[in-house]
């Protein structure tokens, strides 16, 4: 009989498109199998932004432990691999307490560093971030041309808006002087037995809920939050201003957007982004899909069954 300190620990990761009720469900599982909370959101890292990220409040964590949430400011970088390094050693001091860790949020590239890793590469470079910073200020576009002149395959891969990971592929090129490592060099989350739940509502249903989702934030605060992080320095240039929200809530804030257009643009925007999120966690063969809501009583005790599958076993 294997040695009881080998046997692989329980992991519940909880995926899908935004608004399917990834964070009801995590709670209910934390709950139902003694788990904390891991955040997986890219944006619920960041401090003051809670209208537009949806966050679970304090008041509605029923007591479960909630992790890397409000651990960042707005003038934070942040990558991928530091979050996988950060939510690896959370996960650990979790396991060690005796209890089950339960990843959920939406940003797929965020949970795959975390399970599957990412190749080794050369830490940040403030000075040659701050040149290409000031490159792209003065002629917006320049550094995906210069990536796709540098590295073809990283550039095909990245979006010529996403600045920060044109920026980050940039550095590592510049740095290293050859292209983006293999994925083979990466080293996988080891000790651990996964179960990766993907929540799969209908999509018609998910639409309407997301369009009444975004007028309702616009209507209940977004606004004013957008106001005060103004106040209080942000410039509107930090990282989390450009997601979806807070983008177009800075936009009516300053005048370019009409209310209804900004309403408008988070909605259709929203819309495209949960269709990307589905497209992501489809490549992945082993998300065990749930149709359904998370806060489907049915849909719950189909993942409690699925849940029990790993943790019986494991933890009794």
């Amino acid at each position: 009989m294997k040695p009881r300190n080998l046997e692989p620990r329980p992991l519940i990761a909880v995926a899908g498109p935004t608004g399917a009720g990834k964070s009801t469900l995590a709670l209910r599982l934390s709950e139902e199998f003694g788990g904390e909370v891991v955040n997986c959101d890219s944006l619920q890292l960041y401090r003051g932004f809670d209208v537009g990220t949806a966050k679970v409040p304090v008041s509605e964590r029923r007591g479960i432990p909630h992790h890397l949430i409000d651990v960042l400011d707005p003038q934070d970088g942040y990558s991928a691999g530091e979050y996988a390094r950060q939510a690896r050693q959370v996960i650990r001091d979790i396991s060690a307490r005796g209890r089950l860790p339960v990843i959920v949020g939406g940003t797929g590239f965020y949970l795959r560093a975390l399970l599957d890793g990412l190749p080794p590469l050369p830490e940040r470079d403030q000075a040659l971030r701050s040149r290409l910073s000031t490159r792209e200020t003065k002629r917006p576009g320049t550094l995906h041309r210069l990536l796709t002149r540098l590295d073809p395959a990283a550039a095909a891969r990245i979006h010529a808006r996403d600045i920060q990971k044109v920026t980050r592929a940039l550095e590592i090129r510049m740095l290293t002087r050859d292209p983006l490592p293999a994925t083979t060099t990466a080293e996988p989350l080891k000790g651990y037995h996964t179960l990766k739940i993907g929540l799969d509502p209908d999509r018609a249903v998910l639409y309407d809920l997301l369009d009444a989702r975004a007028r309702e934030m616009f209507h209940s605060g977004l606004v004013e939050e957008v106001q005060r992080l103004i106040a209080r320095g942000c410039t509107g240039a930090e990282k989390p201003f450009e997601s979806l929200g807070y983008k177009q809530a800075l936009q009516y804030v300053r005048g370019s957007l009409t209310l209804e257009h900004a309403i408008q643009s988070t909605q259709i925007e929203t819309r495209q982004y949960a269709k990307r999120q589905w497209t992501w966690f489809r490549r992945d063969p082993e998300v065990r899909w749930v149709s359904g809501f998370g806060h489907s009583p049915l849909v719950i005790e189909q993942c409690f069954d699925l849940a029990r599958e790993i943790t019986v076993r494991i933890l009794s």
